[in-house]
């Protein structure tokens, strides 16, 4: 949070102990839904912004997953509509396949167009050389497919999502899916030679393990500190039972960060 926030909070407080306890509660409720507000205008922006600078006419668009990717999917159709573009769709999960649907834009697979022009996805976090781990949502191996499959690589997050170094801002580690009767081996086999811990993923709202759309697990890796992270992407893929990784090294051409004060901050990978 910037100066200005712990600012405005403490005035926001101060004000709301004046007036008694529940006075306190109301405003401390209603600064949860501004800042709340703020960062889905943030992901808002970005994403209006990667798909005018990055979609054309004529153009196969893989479409990734999560909360970001609504506001792209609907920016995407209304430019649709609006310039009669022709533009064909391939997701990366189901949620994908849905919204594309719901907005009337038309639905492929990577069987019928196996190179795409574009991409553009959300990430949980994104570094400062545009590294990004990707899978909180669990379609993690669609989700690089597809990016893989794309001749540019858009990424679209909010300020929230922004770090210096992975680890900085998302918590919960690398997701690494992973054959369901190999997740025990892997995540001993991670923890000793990379360090941190590798648990698997538990559903929520039911009993067991996340199952993904391919059927596997998912563990979620917590590093203990910075890595070489293309070495340890290789190295990982390498453990017998590994799937993919939540680990994006070397393929987002550019992103879009929607921030705090309204504007759109755009950044690149480093040149070495």
């Amino acid at each position: 949070m910037t100066l200005r926030g712990w600012v405005s909070l403490a005035k926001i407080t101060a004000g709301a102990l004046s007036s008694g306890p529940r006075g306190a509660q109301e405003h401390v409720r209603a600064f949860g839904r501004s800042a709340v507000n703020m960062a889905e205008e943030a992901k808002k922006l970005a994403a209006v912004a990667a798909v005018d600078n990055h979609v054309q006419n004529n153009q196969v668009v893989g479409v990734g997953s999560g909360s970001t990717i609504v506001y792209a999917v609907d920016r995407l159709a209304e430019r649709v509509r609006q310039e009669k573009l022709n533009i064909v769709c391939v997701p990366t999960s189901f949620q994908a396949r849905q919204l594309i649907l719901q907005h009337g834009l038309t639905l492929s697979d990577l069987d019928r167009h196996p190179e795409l022009d574009v991409a553009i996805d959300g990430a949980d976090e994104v570094d400062a050389d545009l590294t990004l781990i990707k899978g909180g949502g669990g379609c993690l191996t669609q989700e690089k497919i597809v990016a893989g499959c794309a001749k540019r690589f858009i990424v679209i997050a909010d300020y929230r999502k922004d770090s210096k170094a992975l680890g900085q801002q998302w918590k919960k580690g690398v997701p690494i899916e992973v054959i369901p009767m190999a997740y025990v081996p892997i995540s001993r086999t991670i923890a000793k030679r990379f360090g941190g811990e590798a648990s698997l993923r538990m559903a929520v709202s039911k009993a067991g393990p996340v199952v993904t759309d391919n059927s596997n697990f998912i563990l979620d890796w917590k590093f203990a500190q910075a890595q070489n992270w293309k070495e340890v992407n290789t190295a990982i893929k390498m453990i017998p039972g590994v799937v993919e990784t939540g680990l994006f090294v070397g393929m987002a051409e550019r992103a879009y960060f929607g921030m705090e004060d309204g504007s759109v901050q755009v950044r690149d990978p480093h040149v070495n």
